[in-house]
């Protein structure tokens, strides 16, 4: 779905106001925190932090490696 957002001054910030129903789709409220993503066309914002999918491919690489010593911090 796309939808036109006016950008207003916050301080010495730029604030984006996001159409309650796309925020209810979302599941996003007040208070939040979203990440705002530059990509080639345009700027993507997403509840989702990008280098979360980073994170987990270094601990699949690592983890069948260090299998028991996780197993023991784990405990």
């Amino acid at each position: 779905m796309v939808r036109k957002v006016t950008l207003r001054q916050v301080g010495g910030s730029i604030g984006a106001t996001l159409p309650k129903d796309m925020a209810d789709r979302l599941h996003i409220k007040a208070g939040d925190d979203v990440f705002a993503v530059e990509t080639e066309q345009g700027i993507l914002i997403t509840p989702y932090d990008p280098t979360f999918d980073e994170a987990m491919a270094a601990y699949r690489r690592t983890a069948s490696k260090y299998r028991n010593a996780l197993r023991e911090l784990s405990k």
